[in-house]
């Protein structure tokens, strides 16, 4: 049988965190003064887009600030070219573990299943007399049993509230909102069950912000009397890009108005429009739920007085979804907070790497669009923010072009671990020690592998140069794009085959194959 924990989540949860450092804040100071390797934690959200990141000033976050992850920008480095290599959870998550890209760690798509025979970075740590960690997301099949001394971890993608746990062969109900109980049980193995003598890594990952964006109960209602700027492209009409037209990822045709918009089928009546997974609000209390629609009751009895037309509703929608997704990154960003105040208080922030990431970016209405998936710039980049005050100078900003292919390589450079030869990224230490850099990368790869699948974004690979990116669509078709991002860099208009443009198609064509055959892919 299923066990079950409560957690009560609130103004008390905080109070007790604070309240219950002082006894050992002298202890840990001591230790981590003495302490030479640094400690690592890897913050890891999913699905969370850099436009929701107040420290990239974009518009949507002026209006929705980010102020703890921020703080990691402010204490160190920000990354304004960061990318993924393969924009989807799994794949990302196993590029990040392995340093590989997905066609060399075996996780192309979501439904394969990770192979942890092969070489990670948490197992090299683990041999360098590192103690390792992962709380929350896993998403990569089968249980992390090798490179952990310590894991509990979401089923699968995970449940909003009340999520399961998976520790050992044990699925334990944990009662309350996942983005805090994530935090919880990663603070409780900082505090309570890590060895202090030795370093630790220690990898926290959210399940938000994620479909279908459900926030905290004290976040309800948090941004509805806000309204978040449109995307130029909202309205896109897909010319010259094929692909993109067949697409199943539109926010005002294809999002479940029921699970994803809480939209419900008539006014004086709590019941959702469509949601293929009802099981996972049934997770929710009978208390749960009467608050949940205490808070929706309004917009949706709001909605349905409503005479919308097409756009009107398209444009209703899109404010929708902003209110969700940006109240749930609201407590990814007070855990953060959270973390980096434990670290504050006990000493530890001196000597510790912190890094923020997302698995990818994501679509926040740009092209119409809400997932990942594609190659163009909203999906295909990423946040990453690093801090560590004893080594990166504050406030920093790196505009080179780098992927999560590097993280495994960076982590191991600064633990003093060698990077292994088979190793495909590079270490971002140069980068964030400020050294003079020769010969630093001039293009980057990626390739999405997933169709058929969720979303029917096509198969495709490219390269992406500081100014040019080239796409080509493949496997049920022959398609190319070029765009110019510095002319064009909301990727509108293609130019490939346009009079012009061969010779730099030609290039581009050239550094493609170059970059396949350096990472080993046989296309």
């Amino acid at each position: 049988m299923r066990k079950i924990i409560r957690y009560t989540v609130g103004a008390a949860l905080f109070t007790f965190l604070h309240l219950g450092l002082g006894s050992c804040a002298a202890k840990t100071k001591i230790k981590a003064k003495q302490q030479k390797r640094p400690n690592v934690i890897l913050i890891t959200s999913d699905d969370h887009a850099i436009q929701a990141i107040s420290a990239y000033g974009h518009g949507i976050s002026k209006v929705a600030p980010t102020p703890n992850i921020d703080r990691i920008a402010q204490n160190g480095a920000i990354f304004s070219k960061a990318y993924c290599t393969n924009s989807l959870c799994g794949p990302s998550r196993a590029t990040i573990l392995t340093g590989k890209f997905s066609h060399l760690n075996g996780f192309t798509r979501n439904r394969d299943k990770f192979d942890q025979n092969q070489p990670t970075f948490p197992k090299y740590l683990q041999m360098a007399g590192y103690q390792t960690a992962l709380v929350g997301k896993w998403h990569l099949k089968g249980k992390p049993t090798q490179g952990f001394d310590y894991w509990t971890i979401l089923n699968d993608q995970g449940e909003y509230y009340n999520p399961d746990f998976i520790t050992g062969n044990d699925t334990v109900m944990n009662m309350g909102y996942a983005t805090d109980i994530i935090t919880d049980k990663s603070l409780d193995w900082l505090k309570e069950q890590r060895n202090s003598d030795k370093p630790f890594m220690l990898m926290v990952q959210n399940k938000a912000p994620h479909r279908n964006w459900w926030p905290a109960e004290r976040h309800y209602n948090q941004f509805d009397s806000v309204t978040f700027p449109v995307p130029d492209t909202y309205f896109d009409d897909y010319k010259g890009r094929f692909a993109a037209g067949k697409q199943k990822m539109n926010v005002y045709r294809d999002m479940y108005e029921g699970h994803d918009l809480k939209m419900t089928v008539a006014a004086g009546i709590d019941s959702f429009r469509y949601d293929p997974w009802p099981h996972l609000f049934n997770r929710a209390t009978s208390e749960q739920k009467e608050r949940f629609w205490d808070a929706y009751r309004p917009i949706n009895e709001a909605f349905h007085k409503m005479d919308l037309n097409d756009k009107e509703l398209a444009l209703w929608k899109y404010q929708r979804y902003l209110q969700d997704y940006m109240a749930t990154i609201s407590a990814v960003d007070e855990n953060v907070g959270r973390i980096l105040d434990y670290l504050e208080e006990t000493g530890l922030d001196e000597n510790t790497i912190v890094i923020y990431t997302s698995d990818q970016g994501f679509y926040l209405g740009e092209h119409g669009f809400f997932d990942k998936r594609f190659m163009y710039e909203e999906s295909f980049r990423t946040p990453l923010l690093i801090q560590y005050p004893k080594s990166v100078e504050k406030g920093i900003k790196i505009d080179n072009m780098v992927q999560n292919l590097d993280f495994a390589e960076t982590i191991l450079d600064y633990c003093g671990v060698k990077i292994p030869n088979d190793m495909q990224g590079v270490s971002l230490k140069p980068l964030l020690q400020q050294e003079p850099i020769e010969n630093w990368r001039d293009a980057l790869y990626y390739h999405f592998y997933e169709f058929p699948g969720f979303h029917a974004a096509r198969r495709h690979y490219g390269v992406r140069t500081e100014r040019y990116k080239l796409i080509h669509f493949y496997h049920n078709m022959d398609r190319w794009e070029l765009f110019d991002l510095q002319t064009d860099p909301s990727e509108m208009k293609n130019l490939y085959g346009k009079p012009g443009y061969e010779e730099i198609t030609k290039n581009l064509k050239v550094k493609l194959s170059e970059l396949q055959r350096e990472y080993k892919e046989v296309i």
